[in-house]
């Protein structure tokens, strides 16, 4: 015995007892190693979608992003070709060939996403942004200086220039907070951009809840009817710029909508 192994020659001839088997038994198949690889690769992919690691199927959807996206197209497509920089068409098919690309290469789940297809989706949602400024940069002139001439039809477009709005700062929120969807999935521990309810109460799920499109849509609405903060609170100074833009924006579209009104009534 040495060292805890037995070396006497009846240790010696117990040990080849138990490794050599008996006549007529079973043989034990020695192990497939390529199932071992496949059994270590399984593990693995595990692990990494539980780390957030390569492509795993835990993200937020995106599908109610790419329908808001799609109203918003449509949405700038019917405005009167008086509001819009050349024909009314053009930019809304651009837009929309932008949209079906993003649609097509994005998964319905995604996580991390990739930064090429970020970019694309955060030069989208700015296109629309600034489709509708000019929009309404337009709509303020001939409200403005354009007389009785089409005032329902100005005061209509002005309605769906304000729904734009809030469909555009709904995505920014979302596109935005934490980095992104794809980053808030993946809870890369950057500090939150919003302050939601539920983030503050622990029977509301603080530690588990993760904001959806729907909640920073919501947002977006209230802040554009409200022109400020109502349940929910920015805190970085990207989050709060651009709740002020929105609430700018909208107070301009609401007040020249309402002044037209008021002077066609009259």
């Amino acid at each position: 015995m040495e060292g805890g192994v037995d070396t006497s020659p009846e240790g010696e001839a117990s040990a080849e007892r138990r490794e050599t088997p008996a006549p007529g038994g079973p043989r034990r198949a020695p192990a497939d190693p390529k199932r071992r690889r496949r059994r270590g690769g399984a593990g693995a992919r595990v692990v990494g979608e539980t780390l957030g690691v390569g492509q795993s199927q835990i993200g937020e959807p995106f599908w109610p992003a790419q329908l808001a996206v799609l109203v918003a197209i449509i949405l700038s497509a019917t405005l009167p070709d008086k509001l819009t920089l050349g024909p009314s068409w053009l930019l809304p098919v651009f837009e929309g060939i932008l949209l079906l690309g993003l649609a097509i290469t994005t998964p319905m789940r995604v996580h991390p996403e990739h930064s090429r297809r970020r970019q694309v989706a955060i030069l989208m949602i700015a296109l629309i942004n600034t489709t509708n400024l000019i929009s309404l940069v337009l709509l303020a002139h001939y409200l403005l200086h354009g007389g009785r001439a089409n005032g329902r039809e100005l005061i209509t477009a002005g309605a769906l220039i304000w729904l734009t709005n809030v469909i555009v700062f709904g995505l920014w929120y979302w596109e935005t907070d934490r980095g992104g969807p794809a980053a808030r999935a993946a809870r890369t521990g950057v500090d939150p951009d919003f302050l939601f309810p539920q983030m503050t109460d622990e029977r509301l799920g603080r530690d588990t809840w993760s904001p959806k499109f729907i909640d920073y849509l919501y947002v977006s609405l209230t802040n554009a009817t409200a022109f400020s903060p109502t349940d929910t609170m920015p805190l970085s100074g990207l989050a709060k710029s651009l709740m002020g833009i929105q609430s700018v924006i909208s107070l301009v579209t609401i007040g020249l909508v309402v002044a037209r009104a008021v002077n066609i009534l009259q």
